[in-house]
Protein backbone atom coordinates (compact mmCIF):
# COMPACT_ATOMS: atom_id res chain seq x y z
CA UNK A 1 0.00 0.00 0.00
CA UNK A 2 1.57 3.49 -1.13
CA UNK A 3 1.49 5.78 2.04
CA UNK A 4 0.28 9.39 0.80
CA UNK A 5 0.85 10.84 4.35
CA UNK A 6 4.61 11.09 3.64
CA UNK A 7 4.28 12.75 0.08
CA UNK A 8 3.72 15.99 -0.30
CA UNK A 9 1.70 16.11 -3.30
CA UNK A 10 -1.93 14.85 -2.60
CA UNK A 11 -4.35 13.16 -4.58
CA UNK A 12 -8.12 13.93 -6.04
CA UNK A 13 -10.61 11.35 -7.10
CA UNK A 14 -13.69 12.97 -8.84
CA UNK A 15 -16.37 11.12 -9.59
CA UNK A 16 -20.15 11.70 -10.76
CA UNK A 17 -22.52 10.23 -13.39
CA UNK A 18 -22.34 10.96 -16.83
CA UNK A 19 -23.62 14.43 -17.49
CA UNK A 20 -23.26 15.68 -14.27
CA UNK A 21 -20.91 18.11 -14.88
CA UNK A 22 -17.64 16.16 -13.58
CA UNK A 23 -15.32 17.46 -16.88
CA UNK A 24 -16.45 21.07 -17.21
CA UNK A 25 -16.03 21.40 -13.58
CA UNK A 26 -12.26 19.96 -13.75
CA UNK A 27 -11.36 21.90 -16.65
CA UNK A 28 -12.56 25.01 -14.88
CA UNK A 29 -10.40 24.00 -11.73
CA UNK A 30 -7.08 23.31 -13.75
CA UNK A 31 -7.55 26.80 -15.37
CA UNK A 32 -7.62 28.38 -12.04
CA UNK A 33 -4.99 25.64 -9.97
CA UNK A 34 -2.23 25.12 -13.11
CA UNK A 35 -0.05 23.11 -10.08
CA UNK A 36 -2.62 20.11 -9.91
CA UNK A 37 -2.05 17.74 -12.95
CA UNK A 38 -4.57 15.97 -14.36
CA UNK A 39 -3.96 12.18 -14.91
CA UNK A 40 -4.08 10.83 -17.89
CA UNK A 41 -5.41 7.45 -18.09
CA UNK A 42 -5.52 4.43 -20.63
CA UNK A 43 -8.63 3.48 -22.69
CA UNK A 44 -10.20 1.39 -25.36
CA UNK A 45 -12.32 3.53 -26.32
CA UNK A 46 -12.45 5.53 -29.68
CA UNK A 47 -11.69 9.17 -29.38
CA UNK A 48 -14.12 11.67 -29.49
CA UNK A 49 -14.35 15.01 -31.81
CA UNK A 50 -11.44 16.73 -30.78
CA UNK A 51 -10.21 14.56 -28.48
CA UNK A 52 -6.38 13.62 -29.02
CA UNK A 53 -4.02 10.68 -27.88
CA UNK A 54 -1.57 11.59 -24.40
CA UNK A 55 -4.24 14.87 -23.95
CA UNK A 56 -7.77 13.81 -22.90
CA UNK A 57 -6.70 9.84 -23.04
CA UNK A 58 -3.91 7.23 -23.88
CA UNK A 59 -6.12 5.60 -26.78
CA UNK A 60 -5.07 2.19 -26.76
CA UNK A 61 -6.25 -1.37 -28.21
CA UNK A 62 -7.83 -4.24 -25.61
CA UNK A 63 -4.90 -6.62 -26.28
CA UNK A 64 -2.26 -3.97 -25.25
CA UNK A 65 -4.59 -2.79 -22.63
CA UNK A 66 -5.17 -6.29 -21.20
CA UNK A 67 -1.17 -6.78 -21.63
CA UNK A 68 -0.52 -3.48 -19.32
CA UNK A 69 -3.13 -4.97 -16.86
CA UNK A 70 -1.35 -8.43 -16.53
CA UNK A 71 2.04 -6.64 -15.93
CA UNK A 72 0.31 -4.93 -12.94
CA UNK A 73 0.98 -1.63 -14.26
CA UNK A 74 -2.74 -0.41 -13.17
CA UNK A 75 -3.43 1.35 -10.30
CA UNK A 76 -7.35 0.93 -10.72
CA UNK A 77 -8.90 -0.14 -13.83
CA UNK A 78 -12.86 -0.98 -15.43
CA UNK A 79 -15.12 -1.94 -17.83
CA UNK A 80 -17.67 0.56 -18.29
CA UNK A 81 -20.58 0.18 -21.29
CA UNK A 82 -17.89 -2.24 -23.32
CA UNK A 83 -14.89 -0.39 -22.89
CA UNK A 84 -11.26 -0.57 -20.42
CA UNK A 85 -10.18 2.52 -18.51
CA UNK A 86 -7.09 2.26 -15.92
CA UNK A 87 -4.73 4.62 -14.34
CA UNK A 88 -1.09 4.02 -13.81
CA UNK A 89 0.11 3.61 -10.38
CA UNK A 90 3.80 4.52 -10.63
CA UNK A 91 2.87 7.77 -12.93
CA UNK A 92 0.95 9.08 -9.94
CA UNK A 93 3.35 7.85 -7.03
CA UNK A 94 6.57 9.74 -9.04
CA UNK A 95 3.78 13.11 -9.22
CA UNK A 96 3.11 13.05 -5.50
CA UNK A 97 6.18 12.56 -4.03
CA UNK A 98 7.75 15.62 -6.29
CA UNK A 99 4.92 17.25 -4.52
CA UNK A 100 2.59 17.55 -7.53
CA UNK A 101 -1.10 17.44 -6.69
CA UNK A 102 -3.06 14.92 -8.79
CA UNK A 103 -6.53 14.93 -9.69
CA UNK A 104 -8.23 11.41 -11.11
CA UNK A 105 -11.39 11.59 -12.91
CA UNK A 106 -13.16 7.91 -12.26
CA UNK A 107 -15.67 6.16 -11.62
CA UNK A 108 -16.97 4.28 -8.04
CA UNK A 109 -15.21 1.60 -8.84
CA UNK A 110 -12.16 2.70 -9.77
CA UNK A 111 -12.21 5.13 -6.66
CA UNK A 112 -12.56 1.88 -4.28
CA UNK A 113 -9.68 0.28 -5.85
CA UNK A 114 -7.43 4.01 -5.36
CA UNK A 115 -8.65 4.06 -1.76
CA UNK A 116 -6.92 0.76 -1.05
CA UNK A 117 -3.09 1.63 -2.61
CA UNK A 118 -3.96 5.43 -1.68
CA UNK A 119 -6.01 5.82 1.74
CA UNK A 120 -5.43 9.21 2.25
CA UNK A 121 -6.98 10.14 -1.49
CA UNK A 122 -10.11 12.76 -1.32
CA UNK A 123 -12.72 11.59 -2.66
CA UNK A 124 -15.55 14.31 -4.34
CA UNK A 125 -18.97 13.21 -5.43
CA UNK A 126 -20.65 15.22 -8.08
CA UNK A 127 -24.38 15.45 -7.97
CA UNK A 128 -27.15 16.81 -10.81
CA UNK A 129 -29.55 19.05 -9.19
CA UNK A 130 -32.11 15.94 -10.40
CA UNK A 131 -32.33 13.36 -12.88
CA UNK A 132 -33.88 15.17 -15.41
CA UNK A 133 -31.77 17.91 -15.19
CA UNK A 134 -28.80 15.42 -15.51
CA UNK A 135 -30.87 13.75 -19.08
CA UNK A 136 -30.71 17.42 -20.32
CA UNK A 137 -27.39 18.12 -20.12
CA UNK A 138 -26.55 14.22 -21.88
CA UNK A 139 -28.76 15.59 -24.81
CA UNK A 140 -27.35 18.78 -25.21
CA UNK A 141 -23.92 17.75 -25.06
CA UNK A 142 -24.40 15.60 -28.50
CA UNK A 143 -22.19 13.09 -27.99
CA UNK A 144 -24.26 10.02 -27.18
CA UNK A 145 -26.96 8.37 -29.66
CA UNK A 146 -30.44 8.11 -27.87
CA UNK A 147 -30.25 4.28 -26.49
CA UNK A 148 -26.66 5.39 -25.10
CA UNK A 149 -27.97 8.12 -23.24
CA UNK A 150 -30.97 6.17 -22.00
CA UNK A 151 -28.57 3.25 -20.54
CA UNK A 152 -26.18 6.22 -18.66
CA UNK A 153 -29.59 7.70 -17.15
CA UNK A 154 -30.48 3.95 -16.37
CA UNK A 155 -27.13 4.12 -14.72
CA UNK A 156 -26.97 7.39 -13.07
CA UNK A 157 -28.96 5.79 -10.27
CA UNK A 158 -26.73 2.88 -9.04
CA UNK A 159 -23.78 5.38 -9.35
CA UNK A 160 -25.39 7.81 -7.10
CA UNK A 161 -25.98 5.57 -4.34
CA UNK A 162 -22.36 5.10 -3.63
CA UNK A 163 -21.83 9.12 -3.14
CA UNK A 164 -22.02 8.44 0.53
CA UNK A 165 -18.14 6.56 0.33
CA UNK A 166 -16.90 9.89 -0.40
CA UNK A 167 -15.68 12.63 1.69
CA UNK A 168 -17.19 15.81 -0.03
CA UNK A 169 -20.64 16.25 -2.09
CA UNK A 170 -20.82 19.18 -4.62
CA UNK A 171 -24.36 19.59 -5.94
CA UNK A 172 -24.13 21.07 -9.45
CA UNK A 173 -26.80 23.33 -9.94
CA UNK A 174 -25.03 26.95 -10.05
CA UNK A 175 -22.03 26.08 -12.11
CA UNK A 176 -19.99 29.03 -10.49
CA UNK A 177 -20.91 27.71 -6.58
CA UNK A 178 -19.86 24.35 -7.58
CA UNK A 179 -16.95 25.23 -8.49
CA UNK A 180 -16.20 27.49 -5.79
CA UNK A 181 -16.55 24.57 -3.55
CA UNK A 182 -14.43 22.72 -5.43
CA UNK A 183 -11.65 25.20 -5.23
CA UNK A 184 -12.31 25.21 -1.31
CA UNK A 185 -11.22 21.53 -0.91
CA UNK A 186 -8.42 21.81 -2.68
CA UNK A 187 -7.36 24.88 -0.95
CA UNK A 188 -8.27 23.08 2.39
CA UNK A 189 -6.38 19.89 1.44
CA UNK A 190 -3.41 21.51 0.89
CA UNK A 191 -3.16 22.87 4.59
CA UNK A 192 -3.79 19.31 6.00
CA UNK A 193 -0.58 18.95 8.22
CA UNK A 194 0.74 15.85 6.34
CA UNK A 195 0.95 17.70 3.55
CA UNK A 196 2.02 20.94 5.11
CA UNK A 197 4.77 19.09 6.99
CA UNK A 198 5.66 17.47 3.69
CA UNK A 199 6.38 20.76 2.24
CA UNK A 200 8.23 22.81 4.90
CA UNK A 201 9.96 20.22 6.20
CA UNK A 202 12.42 22.83 7.61
CA UNK A 203 10.72 25.23 8.96
CA UNK A 204 8.50 22.22 10.98
CA UNK A 205 11.76 20.73 12.15
CA UNK A 206 12.95 24.25 13.13
CA UNK A 207 10.00 24.72 15.26
CA UNK A 208 9.95 21.60 16.55
CA UNK A 209 6.83 20.23 15.35
CA UNK A 210 6.91 16.22 14.66
CA UNK A 211 4.47 14.16 13.26
CA UNK A 212 1.60 12.10 15.67
CA UNK A 213 2.63 8.51 14.96
CA UNK A 214 0.35 7.68 17.84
Amino acid sequence: MSDQSTSSGSLFLVVAPSGAGKSSLVNALLQQEPAIKLSISFTTRPPRPGEQNGREYFFTSVDDFQARREAGEFLEWAEVFGNYYGTSMLQIADQMAAGTDVLLEIDWQGAQQVKKQFPHAVGIFILPPSIAALEERLKKRGQDESHVITRRILAAGGEIAHASEFEYVIINQEFTVALSELSAIVKATRCRFAQQSARNASLFAQLGIHPNLS
